[in-house]
């Protein structure tokens, strides 16, 4: 799935939309996604100046991002997406093993653990070069805007 396909998904845009493609996608179970860690995003300004580390909420922001990317389109054949929107709503267990440095690419590997819609709870991986810097259990909602 491309950018253009991502952004037909989420309604985040720059400089919030952070993810640039999914490589996998199996409906309902599980889904693979991809972050292209440029010096050129906006945070790396104040965070930090002369030793820019990606900040670890933008991780998770962008693992629940790929969350959302399945979550819709396991429901889009069966429901009018058009007025809906994922809503982030609890993270549990989450670890920062490494920093993310500019130049790096981080893949987010999400399954889902429960679905009792309008909630999806998944458990996630961020690797970069194969070595997990961060992990967590995400919930979302399928909501009304």
């Amino acid at each position: 799935m491309d950018i253009k396909e991502i952004q037909r998904i989420l309604p985040h845009r720059y400089p919030f939309l952070l993810i640039d493609k999914i490589t996998e996608i199996e409906l309902g179970k599980k889904i693979v996604g991809i972050k292209n860690v440029s010096i050129n995003e906006p945070f790396f300004q104040g965070h930090f100046p002369g030793h820019p580390v990606m900040p670890g909420v933008l991780i998770i922001e962008a693992m629940a991002q790929v969350a959302g990317v399945l979550a819709f389109k396991s429901v889009e054949e069966r429901m009018d997406i058009s007025n809906k929107l994922v809503y982030f709503t609890c993270i549990d267990n989450a670890k920062f093993r490494k920093p993310v440095f500019p130049g790096d690419q981080i893949r987010f590997e999400l399954e889902v653990i429960h679905i009792k819609e309008p909630y999806w709870k998944l458990k996630g991986v961020a690797l970069v070069d194969g070595k997990k810097v961060c992990e967590a259990e995400l919930m979302a909602m399928v909501g009304d805007k």
